[in-house]
């Protein structure tokens, strides 16, 4: 019974910012619409849509293709690049969007050394020029198509070479087996990571908001602070969740009732083939073009910056928001593997369709972009704040001033909303392959599910638990559109802290910040590489 009600009372928890959205619906904001579309509106609706179709696109072709070649085909240097193709993961989108706007400036690097080399002018030659929707969605693939590679090349390791085989025998060359065997078969995974890459984008704030370039992020958090209008920015909130949940529900109509799965009797590892001469060339070039632009460049740049003039380590305002961010991500780490554990293993007990139902929608919050889910949760927690404090008042005559919603509390609560799927996503496929026959003798010997927990699957889930905790970390240490918004007074991060200094044009001091946020970040990239390295060194078929 307990573990039923945990499981519901988690569900409520990921519920309450769609609770506190749903509450803003009923205030009238005609006014502040008819604001936004006088002046923005129809830029946002177009810049969303650019996002939308060049990030979908771009980390759909790139993720795609490079899983392709890396699982499928030996050519040099492949083996390092299974896993340093999933290196730009460790940049933060907005981290990647300042080194690129100081590297591709006209006072910049590349432009200074392109007029020193030329002599040319300023109106001599033409440079791309990163300020719009198509220009971002640029930096967006280069740091998003890792979501569409890890997907795309688990599904392919997971393909039949029998199949592929088949294709061949029948006359199909190399493309037209992908096209029509690899491809199709790989679809369902590489919508996951599709959609994954269009949820972060969708969420991104720093990026668009430094670039210039309007979206629905921008527009809530200009209504909140600008306007002093929460219920407004909740309701601009609610068409940008439609949006993720429209993209959701678009392409699980597109798949209709297709199944994509190998027959057993097929189920035999993929072999790769050498490739020699020119498409070796091209297919190395085609795999180390993504890891230069996406990771090696910017990051490159900023370390630069950081040696040459960042912010010192040992600086006040460093230290204090390197420790604000440790413990804020810290603590949420633990939260959210402890409570991916017990949902999971709710969800092993519990074998009901309805009650698994409910646990999928406790681990949505990945999909709801973290603007959305700091307004959702403000609303209720401000409310229960002003219930607090009026019973106080009545009740002792005390004023006890905010203590939910003007805390480090309710960052944690977006942060286990927000990230809560990293934690079961990690813990529950290991929690799968024990055996229930374990669970099933410790039973007969009268233990109870407590018991099983602690002295049977928690020692064989030690590795997936630390996992969970560590991206969970690395996760909250990146975050930065709820941080930003929720944030208690003069209570920074070093995501938050990385947004001041770009947002004043203070590069170099940013660099710092964004640096030890990469350094952090390299912790899951390996774990995921050590994962993939063990996967395709694994045996192949039977």
């Amino acid at each position: 019974m307990i573990w039923r009600m945990g499981a519901i009372v988690t569900a409520a928890l990921v519920a309450l910012p769609l609770v506190g959205l749903a509450s803003s619906l009923l205030v009238g904001r005609a006014d502040m619409w008819r604001h936004l579309a006088q002046t923005q509106l129809e830029e946002i609706f177009a810049n969303t849509a650019v996002l939308l179709l060049g990030v979908g696109v771009g980390t759909t072709v790139i993720g795609t293709a490079t899983a392709w070649l890396v699982t499928m085909h030996r050519f040099p240097f492949s083996r390092t690049l299974e896993w340093g193709l999933i290196l730009p993961l460790v940049l933060p989108t907005y981290i990647v969007g300042y080194a690129y706007a100081d590297l591709l400036a006209f006072a910049g690097p590349l432009q200074s050394g392109l007029r020193a080399v030329t002599g040319w002018g300023r109106m001599d030659y033409w440079f791309p020029e990163p300020s719009s929707a198509s220009g971002v969605a640029a930096l967006f693939t280069l740091v998003l198509y890792p979501y569409v590679y890890l997907a795309a090349r688990a599904a392919f390791l997971a393909q039949s070479q029998p199949l592929l085989d088949a294709s061949r025998i029948l006359g199909s060359g190399p493309w037209r087996t992908f096209c029509a065997v690899g491809l199709p078969m790989a679809r369902p995974a590489i919508a996951a990571g599709t959609a994954l890459a269009l949820f972060e984008a969708l969420a991104d704030f720093a990026t668009v908001q430094y670039y210039g370039v309007p979206t629905f992020t921008t527009a809530i958090y200009r209504i909140w602070f600008g306007m002093g209008d929460r219920e407004g920015a909740a309701q601009v909130a609610v068409v940008l969740l439609a949006i993720a949940v429209l993209l959701i529900l678009l392409e699980r109509r597109s798949r209709g009732r297709a199944r994509y799965h190998v027959a057993s009797n097929l189920r035999e590892g993929t072999d790769p083939s050498d490739l020699t001469g020119w498409r070796a060339a091209a297919a190395s070039i085609a795999c180390l073009l993504p890891v230069l632009l996406g990771f090696a460049v910017p990051a490159t740049h900023l370390l630069q910056l950081a040696s040459r003039s960042g912010v010192p380590l040992a600086a006040p305002a460093f230290l204090r928001d390197a420790m604000h961010s440790l413990m804020l991500a810290t603590v949420a780490a633990v939260v959210i593997a402890a409570l991916g554990l017990f949902l999971a293993y709710a969800g092993r007990l519990v074998r009901r369709r309805r009650f698994n139902r409910m646990i999928e929608f406790a681990t949505l919050g990945y999909a709801i972009p973290g603007a959305v889910i700091a307004v959702g949760i403000l609303l209720p927690l401000t409310a229960a704040d002003r219930l607090l404090g009026e019973a106080a008042n009545g009740l002792f005559g005390l004023s006890v001033g905010l203590l939910l919603s003007g805390t480090p509390v309710a960052l944690l609560l977006a942060y286990t909303v927000r990230f809560l799927a990293v934690g079961f996503a990690n813990i529950a496929p290991g929690l799968a392959a024990i055996d229930p026959a374990m669970d099933a003798s410790a039973r007969i010997l009268g233990a109870r599910p407590s018991v099983i927990l602690r002295r049977i699957h928690l020692p064989l889930l030690r590795g997936p638990a630390i996992t969970a905790a560590i991206v969970a970390f690395v996760e909250v240490l990146k975050e930065l559109p709820a941080t930003l918004l929720i944030r208690p007074f003069n209570f920074d991060t070093l995501a938050v802290g990385v947004y001041r200094y770009a947002s004043d044009e203070r590069l170099a001091e940013a660099a710092t910040g964004a640096m030890v946020i990469v350094a952090a970040s390299l912790i899951p990239v390996i774990l995921l590489s050590r994962s993939i390295a063990a996967a395709t060194s694994s045996p192949r078929g039977p």
